[in-house]
């Protein structure tokens, strides 16, 4: 069983998604926790 090439590739892949998962996670996390933009910045040209 270990030695069919198939189940290598199926887990290279999965471990490729799982990497990629918790990867996105952190990107999301690190976003979501800054401050909110202050809304009086973007609108001071008008």
């Amino acid at each position: 069983m270990w030695h069919d090439p198939g189940l290598w590739i199926a887990l290279g892949i999965s471990a490729l998604f799982i990497v990629v998962g918790v990867a996105m996670h952190r990107v999301f996390i690190k976003i979501l926790q800054q401050p909110p933009p202050a809304a009086g910045k973007a609108d001071s040209h008008e």
